[in-house]
């Protein structure tokens, strides 16, 4: 191998006549926290993975995956599972109560923090005892200044949800109980 990596593609992206700045208003400072916050929003909007901007001497680099919807990770529990001690000391994982042979657990899927509703004044996206179907967001787990909703793999109804409201979590924690055997 020569050892000589590719140059990444690159794409100049024009802003449409609504989402320019108007003339004379000034630029944030380069760095400045609405910078960065413009920088992402245009990450976003363009669904863009990667974003580098040099300008008098700063160089920012911005990187995410693209997630549409977050996979989320499911496993059946057919007889009580054994708590297992972590391999390290402290633990901020929720346990799984003891008693829910049958029952799905929907975990997390990345570290975050755990919003049961879209916004605070808004309602919940489930309670405990709602019936739900497959494709349901449930929850939505923000990882960076970015929302990831967290939607059901099944039918079932929730019969337990297993993290407070803005609370952290990390990946695999438990999140839900869902009943699949559950009809409304």
């Amino acid at each position: 191998m020569s050892g000589r990596r590719s140059k990444p593609k690159t794409r100049r992206i024009v802003l449409p006549e609504g989402q320019r700045r108007p003339l004379g208003e000034a630029a944030p400072p380069v760095g400045s926290s609405k910078h960065l916050q413009e920088l992402i929003d245009l990450l976003r909007r363009n669904n863009l993975t990667e974003l580098e901007l040099e300008h008098q001497g700063v160089r920012i680099r911005l990187r995410h995956e693209l997630m549409a919807k977050t996979p989320v990770v499911v496993h059946q529990e057919s007889v009580p599972a054994i708590p297992q001690q972590p391999s390290h000391a402290v633990s901020s994982t929720t346990p799984v109560p003891e008693g829910t042979a049958g029952f799905v657990t929907v975990t997390s899927p990345i570290v975050g923090t755990f919003y049961r509703s879209p916004s605070p004044d808004a309602d919940s996206y489930v309670d405990e005892g709602d019936f739900i179907k497959k494709g349901q967001v449930l929850c939505i787990v923000e990882a960076m200044k970015l929302m990831n909703e967290i939607e059901s793999e099944i039918d079932g109804r929730v019969v337990k949800i297993l993290v407070e409201n803005t609370k952290s979590v990390e990946y695999g924690q438990a999140l839900f109980l869902i009943d699949p055997k559950a009809t409304p």
